[in-house]
């Protein structure tokens, strides 16, 4: 009996793996953006023609993922004082703004709706490089994690606030900007930015410790879409020599969008500059050096195709 029983909870686990593998969700982000804000519309209203019109469970919760993303506008003021007042769903609906927690607490009403199971996590994640190496912060930022079928493997992350655009480095504004990025994301990818308050909720393999969490590099949207599985250097905290080179590799999951260039951009404001690197690109990894030429302490961007990618914080002697 026990031998059926695990057999049966395998196949579901294989069949939760088969749905969300390589799968392409853009006529569902395409119908649901044809939706519209739909402005004083009931909660009901919204979960029905958001949700009822999918029979698959991953399209359901893809449709709820990008109607949030979509629709919600990050409470930037609150984010900055890390206020989570009026975050419940009915508040977030009636305001259409939230942080985290109000974009993964709608996401896990709207899941509840739809009959899947979805559970809210707090924990943390760096908005700039002065973050890096931090001690005894607070919870800043909540996702959601959804559960597909009985096995830990069928449980997967979502973080619509992500997924709707990214703060800027100095909390004063947010750009919208819809990415896929965020639903389903790679597990190992996901807690190179995000660490729950929790550890329980560390779904997949990463660091091992808040402290160490904190210690690696600002890691970005772009990087994230890229798949980044390692980063080199890890140390978020980038002490160099002058003019000796210093070399950069990530591992890379997804190479669907070619890379065509890297650059890093130095300093900040007036000082701000962009020195393009040569690079190469293969077997799944991303490579280049760089030597700094100018001594001095400030945050190093690296840009691929124009795009934020990961952030270290360089001290130049």
């Amino acid at each position: 009996m026990k031998k059926i029983f695990f057999l049966i909870l395998a196949a579901v686990s294989i069949s939760a793996s088969a749905q969300t593998s390589g799968k392409d969700f853009a006529a569902i982000d395409e119908y649901i953006k044809g939706l519209g804000t739909m402005e004083g519309m009931s909660t009901a209203t919204i979960d029905n023609v958001v949700i009822n019109h999918f029979d698959d469970k991953v399209d359901k919760l893809r449709a709820i993922y990008t109607w949030i993303a979509l629709n919600i506008n990050y409470d930037v003021k609150a984010a900055r004082t890390n206020s989570t007042m009026k975050n419940t769903p009915a508040d977030v609906l009636a305001s259409r703004k939230a942080v985290g927690l109000g974009f993964a607490s709608l996401f896990q009403d709207m899941c509840s709706s739809a009959g899947i199971r979805c559970l809210t996590v707090d924990g943390f994640v760096k908005y700039n490089t002065l973050q890096i190496g931090e001690k005894g912060t607070e919870i800043n930022h909540s996702w959601a994690v959804v559960q597909l079928g009985q096995s830990p493997d069928t449980w997967y992350y979502v973080d619509p606030a992500f997924g709707s655009g990214h703060l800027e480095a100095d909390m004063k504004s947010f750009t919208k900007l819809f990415s896929g990025a965020y639903f389903f994301t790679d597990k190992a990818t996901f807690n190179l930015q995000h660490f729950p308050n929790n550890e329980a909720w560390k779904l997949g393999p990463g660091p091992r410790g808040k402290g160490e969490f904190y210690s690696l590099p600002l890691v970005r949207t772009a990087a994230m879409e890229y798949g980044i599985k390692k980063l080199v250097p890890d140390d978020g905290i980038l002490k160099v020599k002058l003019n000796k080179p210093v070399y950069f590799s990530y591992m890379l999951g997804n190479d669907k969008e070619p890379i065509t260039s890297v650059a890093l951009g130095m300093g900040e404001k007036k000082k701000y500059k962009v020195k393009d690197v040569e690079f190469t690109q293969g077997n799944g990894m991303l490579s280049f050096s760089y030597k700094f030429a100018e001594d001095g302490n400030f945050p190093v961007m690296i840009l691929v195709n124009g795009k934020e990618f990961v952030a270290y914080a360089v001290e130049v002697n």
